[in-house]
């Protein structure tokens, strides 16, 4: 029981607190329509990290730690968030200021979070204690205390960056903001993974 709140409660404590800081509150139809496009981009995002790491994925440690980082989840992941925010979010009448950017770039992002969470606490966890022998409820639990801390807060920080400069672009037209919006998570979360 522990497991699955320490999987979940993080996420949706900072999906409270981004929406629930937004000074005029997004729809809650939208935020939950938003968040389970976040939870569905991880199948494209699993897809592309496989194929990420069998076109660069050479045998080293070098270029393993690269195609775990700069050239896999990075780049899939964020620009897939990037996405929903640029052919979704951006079509929408309720995105109607700049905050909103950020408010709806969180929510993408830990839509995406919530979901990748669970396949690491659950399936990868599963994986590893059976080639370790090892206790499959106290790994399961571990690696999700451990994400709650890391994980899960780097993909909320990450959305709210890109939906921050996102909202800037939408509502001023600068595209320096809509580079910003991809290049800076793209950045965070890359370094995120090689330094892990």
């Amino acid at each position: 029981m522990m497991t699955i709140l320490v999987t979940f409660v993080p996420s949706i404590v900072l999906l409270l607190y981004f929406t629930l800081s937004d000074r005029f509150k997004e729809p809650k139809g939208t935020v939950l329509l938003i968040f389970f496009l976040g939870f569905l981009i991880c199948l494209p995002a699993g897809i592309l990290n496989g194929l990420s790491h069998d076109f660069f994925y050479d045998g080293s440690r070098y270029s393993e730690n690269l195609t775990s980082s700069f050239l896999g989840p990075a780049w899939a992941e964020e620009l897939l968030k990037f996405s929903i925010l640029y052919f979704i979010v951006l079509k929408r009448d309720e995105f109607n200021e700049p905050m909103d950017g950020l408010v709806y770039g969180a929510v993408v992002s830990l839509g995406f979070a919530t979901y990748e969470n669970y396949t690491y606490v659950y399936e990868w966890a599963e994986i590893i204690a059976k080639e370790e022998n090892v206790n499959l409820a106290e790994l399961s639990y571990l690696v999700a205390l451990g994400r709650s801390y890391s994980a899960i807060p780097m993909h909320g920080l990450n959305g709210a960056v890109m939906g921050y400069y996102f909202g800037m672009y939408a509502f001023t037209g600068n595209k320096k903001f809509l580079i910003f919006s991809l290049a800076l998570p793209y950045l965070f979360h890359g370094f995120y993974n090689f330094l892990i």
